[in-house]
């Protein structure tokens, strides 16, 4: 340590006496002094001592005389170019000095007041130091002695030292003071910088702790970076005992059904650590009925610069009054249809009844007619309920049996062909005599007839509906092609949702609740496969089901 405190003092001192912005003349001039004082001592003791009206004697009283001048002078009260009188007062007694003939080194002392004047006037001191050296060394050097060669040569050195001297060290301290400055700058930048950041971050903060959705940020390795106030809510009702800060911690986390707890693997957390990414993953936090809260949970996966997975982002939205509300509908839904099936079946058998009757007059019959459809249409509504409620208890059952799906595509079409017939629509079916595979007949029936009926209802007269049916390599291909009004790409998006309706079937009035295509969709899902639509506006629409099956050749 004592060796590392050495340099530092003496970079120190250095500093003070040669780069510090108001270096104390006093000191500087005492420097001097010291200097010329030991010049002289050393020529005493190398006996060859100048006596009381000498040359060097001269000088001294010229040293002695300014280091007075330094010290009696307020230098803080005259102007800081006056403080070059006395380096130039002390290259006049090393003027004086070197006229001696035995005038030792004291040339070398020149750098001394050389120095301060490059320090004090930078570039214009380097002239005053050049021309005082000039006029007070070299030109009584020349003078006194003769302008021999070693005269000369003396007078010239002398001339080039203070020059290189006081040159030097204007250009180091414009250097320093360059640097200085540019750090200044670039310290009141990241000033700025920094208090720019540290409110952009108080306003984060305020932000993020104001929303109503819990946020959590993770590194890459799982750990909790921070999250926001209302997440710290939610992790109160999931962590009762406090959480560990690592993603995949269990508590008293639930999967969408509110009472299977889930694993370290299914945690969002912990999905979201390993770079999965995902949307409205539906959890329950909380063990007591009464205050547990419905999540849905949507992360993003965080990338650096070189596309490496650097943590990831999650969002928890609090869902419980929509999952609450989505239970009173359903449970509301299927309480309605239940109550409304019996009144209907009574209204189809007393008219099935009355149509039997042949005293009854032909517009009576007729009536009668427009009752029956009605009625078969409401049956079909509350059908299409019941449906709705039972895929949100679960996985819709299905009971799969050996069909020919021909022979169920070809009733949907005889069925649909007077309702063709009537919007003048043509209905083309193109399909083997018979398709054995197992499935669930009545469901199946239930997809054809809602996307032929779908169909139909959005062609205009004049148009063309298609079904063909066939198979894939190990699917079942159903696609009910039509030359209708198309679907928007916006639109499509949401086309199998419950109870969505497309703007241009709202805007032409089309009857319609939205739930067929949502009721299709699911019978396919629960039979393994999907469904898919192309549609372009003004030309039409496809909708083709795939269903993976084992083709049954028939007996």
């Amino acid at each position: 340590m004592s060796e590392l405190k050495e340099p530092r003092r003496g970079s120190e001192l250095s500093r003070r006496l040669l780069f510090s912005d108001a270096p104390d003349p006093r000191v500087l001039q005492g420097v001097f002094a010291a200097l010329f004082v030991l010049d002289l001592a050393l020529r005493r003791v190398g006996g060859a001592s100048p006596g009381l009206h000498s040359w060097p004697a001269a000088g001294l009283v010229v040293t002695v005389v300014t280091c007075l001048a330094s010290l009696a002078v307020p230098w803080e009260r005259v102007p800081a170019w006056s403080v070059a009188v006395l380096p130039v007062l002390d290259l006049a007694a090393l003027g004086l000095s070197r006229l001696d003939v035995q005038s030792s080194g004291a040339g070398i002392l020149t750098v001394v007041p050389a120095l301060w004047l490059g320090r004090l006037l930078g570039r214009t001191g380097a002239v005053v130091a050049v021309v005082a050296a000039t006029a007070l060394l070299a030109v009584p050097g020349l003078v006194h002695f003769g302008p021999d060669g070693v005269s000369v040569s003396r007078a010239l050195m002398i001339v080039v030292v203070v020059a290189w001297t006081a040159l030097a060290i204007a250009a180091a301290l414009e250097r320093v003071r360059a640097g200085r400055d540019e750090a200044e700058s670039r310290r009141v930048e990241l000033a700025a910088a920094l208090e720019t950041i540290e409110h952009q971050r108080r306003v984060s903060d305020a932000i993020l702790d104001t929303v109503d959705v819990g946020l959590v940020l993770l590194d890459s390795e799982g750990r909790y970076e921070s999250v926001n106030r209302r997440h710290e809510d939610f992790m109160r009702l999931a962590y009762p005992d406090g959480h560990g800060g690592m993603a995949g911690q269990l508590g008293q986390v639930y999967a969408a059904d509110a009472t299977t707890r889930l694993t370290s693997e299914e945690m969002p957390t912990l999905r979201a650590s390993q770079g999965q990414e995902f949307d409205d993953c539906r959890i329950w936090v909380g063990a007591d009925p009464l205050t547990r809260r419905a999540l849905s949970v949507s992360a993003r996966s965080v990338r650096d610069d070189r596309g490496r997975f650097a943590g990831a982002a999650l969002a928890y939205k609090d869902v419980t009054d929509f999952m609450q509300a989505l239970q009173v509908k359903d449970e509301f839904v299927a309480s309605v249809s239940h109550e409304l099936r019996t009144p209907l079946t009574s209204i189809a058998g007393y008219v099935s009844i009355l149509r039997e009757r042949e005293d009854l007059p032909p517009e009576v019959h007729s009536q009668l007619e427009v009752v029956d459809r009605n009625s078969d249409r409401l049956r079909r509504l509350v059908a299409d309920l019941l449906h709705t409620a039972e895929v949100d208890e679960g996985p819709m059952h299905v009971v799969r049996a050996s069909t020919d799906v021909c022979e169920i595509v070809r009733e949907s079409v005889r069925a649909a062909t007077p309702a063709a017939r009537a919007a003048r629509i043509d209905l083309e079916l193109e399909a083997p005599d018979s398709l054995h595979v197992v499935v669930d007949r009545q469901r199946m029936a239930q997809v054809v007839d809602n996307l032929l009926s779908n169909a139909l209802k959005y062609t205009p007269g004049g148009g063309r509906v298609q079904i063909s049916l066939g198979v894939d390599g190990n699917r079942l291909d159903l696609a009910v092609a039509d030359t209708g009004i198309g679907i928007e790409a916006t639109d499509r998006a949401r086309l199998f949702t419950r109870f969505f309706r497309a703007r241009h079937a709202e805007e032409q009035s089309i009857q319609g609740v939205g739930l067929g295509l949502s009721i299709a969709r699911s019978i396919v899902e629960s039979h393994g496969g999907r469904i898919e639509v192309d549609s372009e506006v003004g030309r039409g629409s496809v909708f083709r089901v795939r269903i993976p099956i084992d083709v049954e050749q028939p007996a």
